[in-house]
């Protein structure tokens, strides 16, 4: 696994130097290529809504009613994911990314000139197949959109760089569909206008694309593979490699199955059932974007500037709960005529509505952005760009699945509202079993709310845990739930050795195991236990994974810092690594600490929003640990936390 070439996420400024995901926009390494992307995403759209309701609303063609204009239009421009993406992939990982995100951009130009030309002769053959090379156009730039930001962005800019990403996609498809509906609608010049405006801002494009800077390859040695379907199954059997990242993936591509089933129902769900006119239908599409852009924007200060995935059961949690309360509320639209936008506004019944469309979306973008984020941090640079390759091919085949199971619903009978129950309905159970697939979303969710709405958790020098290889961990033992606290400090899943006693206990037990922490009871009650857990840890540190251990050999019962017992020396000798000083403060007297001399027995000891705190200082190297020192930095940070 190397990345020699490219540059490291440890090099990028400090975050301290960041307030904000919104700074990166001043930024050489980010801006440039989020307004390229941003101006690709915005002409994607304005050519292709202004294509289709020329084609619905202007012609009269035989061969193409208006009623299949937007699935024509749509199969087309998806059609090359699937055939291109594998390709797409390995160019992006062979050559420098910067490159090819001219290369896109120029041949951006060039369908467009093209497209330009179409428009100008309402010559709708051509113009399909523009809409096929945009997809083509799409497909290329699919992986080098994801795949550039970890060169450029360290483990505590990756979420908020991919919220903006996210945020940018959908405000620029929002201003796409909107500036080509208006501009095409004008009398007689429409399609001129349309014209002018693709090719000028494919333009622009190209001339924000020449700011982005250099990103060398991350494997320019790859042979590429021109078979598109031996190389699709390739890449889809790389990303199966890592079992977390490939149920990302389709963490991800359900998602894109369950927002196309809304986005493709918008029209008729505005007409029929909320019997408005196209200004509604395009209010339904404006609520859904902005939701989208809040919510993928809210990811940074949720997750506290780093790759925070319990952020993904609370957005599947609030995906199911809207969708389902946005059928009861259809349950209580009045009648009445065609209403136009300022009729339906004045409709108290329409803002439940537009509520849970905009809150449904919201939750869609605290679902799906740290996933992304998670992708593009687990992934190996090596082969990054083809494992959202694999990403692209399956949003594309559950998008269609999507389509397929939409019309197979409303063939049996089903209303629209009904349509988006059962989607509801089976967000939850999709949901429900990709967490426990992938349980490190669900402890991630449940170490998210504890630091939430337990306790208002405080951590410093976090940026000292590593955000790669392999590392001890040692901290103070304070109460049943520092695991859980130390779980919701660290960007990567830490493997905990604990007491095996701590496994009989109801629910905490439960969630250790799934975390799958390792069992250790001392030496001189059981030693097969006690060997085999070092043996454990040994083959964890060998896979480059962190290892937490509590020193103290058990939960303070005084709360002062005990002893610290030679696991780490243990540890050490199997595999030299760098060991972590940390310390949990205020947690002494909390109802998980055993202040009374039994834990869990006084609900609300210290009431809720209790403060506590985690502090973490710089690694000691293999060579210069001992307990007595590691003791002593544990003690220094403690008293600095006071």
């Amino acid at each position: 696994m190397t990345d020699a070439a490219a540059p490291l996420p440890a090099a990028a400024p400090a975050a301290g130097e960041h307030p904000n995901q919104f700074a990166l926009l001043g930024q050489r390494r980010f801006a440039p290529f989020f307004w390229t992307q941003f101006l690709g995403a915005g002409n994607d759209n304005l050519f292709k809504f202004a294509f289709t309701v020329m084609v619905t609303y202007q012609l009269q063609l035989a061969w193409l009613p208006p009623e299949k204009a937007g699935l024509v239009i749509g199969a087309l421009f998806i059609l090359p994911f699937l055939l291109f993406s594998a390709t797409a992939g390995q160019a992006t990982d062979k050559y420098d990314k910067t490159a090819v995100i001219r290369f896109v951009k120029t041949l951006e130009i060039a369908i467009m000139a093209l497209a330009a030309w179409g428009f100008w002769m309402v010559h709708v053959p051509v113009l399909l197949a523009c809409v096929f090379l945009m997809g083509l156009h799409s497909t290329i730039f699919g992986p080098v959109k994801f795949a550039y930001l970890p060169q450029h962005l360290g483990e505590r800019e990756l979420t908020g760089g991919n919220g903006m990403v996210e945020m940018g996609t959908f405000v620029a498809i929002l201003l796409g569909q909107v500036a080509g509906g208006l501009l095409v609608a004008v009398p007689q010049v429409g399609p001129h206008y349309v014209a002018i405006a693709c090719l000028a801002v494919a333009v622009l494009g190209r001339l924000t694309a020449q700011g982005v800077p250099p990103t060398p390859s991350t494997d320019p040695g790859l042979r590429i593979n021109w078979n598109p379907v031996g190389e699709t199954w390739r890449n889809l059997k790389l990303a199966h490699g890592n079992l977390v990242v490939f149920r990302s993936l389709l963490g991800i591509s359900w998602m894109w199955f369950f927002g196309a089933v809304f986005l493709s129902l918008f029209p008729a769900f505005a007409k029929s059932v909320l019997h408005g006119n196209e200004q509604v239908a395009s209010l339904l599409l404006v609520v859904f974007s902005v939701g989208i852009g809040i919510g993928s924007l809210l990811c940074e200060v949720l997750s506290r500037r780093h790759v925070e995935i319990g952020l993904v059961p609370l957005g599947a949690i609030g995906m199911s709960v809207f969708a389902i309360d946005l059928y009861l509320a259809t349950r209580a639209i009045p009648p009445g005529a065609l209403w136009d936008l300022r009729g339906f506004l004045a409709q108290p019944a329409h803002w439940r509505v537009m509520a849970d469309l905009g809150l449904l979306a919201l939750f869609a973008g605290l679902y799906s952005v740290p996933m992304y984020a998670l992708i593009q941090l687990r992934s190996q640079p090596s082969h990054r760009a083809r494992i959202i390759a694999a990403n692209n091919i399956l949003n594309a085949l559950f998008m269609i699945a999507s389509a397929l199971l939409v019309g197979l619903l409303l063939d049996a009978g089903l209303s629209i509202p009904q349509v988006f129950l059962v989607t509801g309905l089976a967000n939850a159970v999709v949901a429900a079993y990709i967490f426990l697939l992938v349980p490190e979303y669900l402890l991630r969710f449940v170490a998210f709310v504890a630091t939430r709405l337990v306790y208002r958790f405080r951590v410093h020098g976090d940026e000292h845990i590593p955000v790669k290889g392999p590392a001890i961990l040692v901290c103070n033992h304070v109460s049943f739930v520092d695991a859980v606290l130390l779980m919701a400090a660290s960007p990567r899943p830490i493997r905990f050795i604990m007491d095996h006693r701590i496994f009989a206990i109801p629910v905490l037990g439960w969630m250790f195991r799934l975390a799958k922490a390792i069992p250790i009871a001392p030496q001189r009650e059981d030693p097969a236990v006690y060997e085999r857990a070092f043996r454990e840890a040994a083959a964890v540190l060998a896979d480059d994974e962190l290892v937490c251990i509590f020193p103290e050999g058990g939960i303070t019962r005084d709360g002062t810092l005990g002893e610290f017992k030679g696991g780490v020396m243990k540890l050490l000798e199997a595999r030299p690594v760098p060991v972590v000083p940390m310390a949990l403060s205020r947690l002494w007297g909390s109802f998980f600490s055993r202040i009374d001399g039994a834990a869990m027995v006084r609900p609300f000891r210290r009431g809720v929003f209790s403060r506590v705190g985690l502090d973490v200082g710089p690694p000691v190297a293999p060579t210069e640990v001992s307990p007595p020192l590691l003791r002593e930095r544990v003690a220094a940070l403690l008293a600095a936390a006071a």
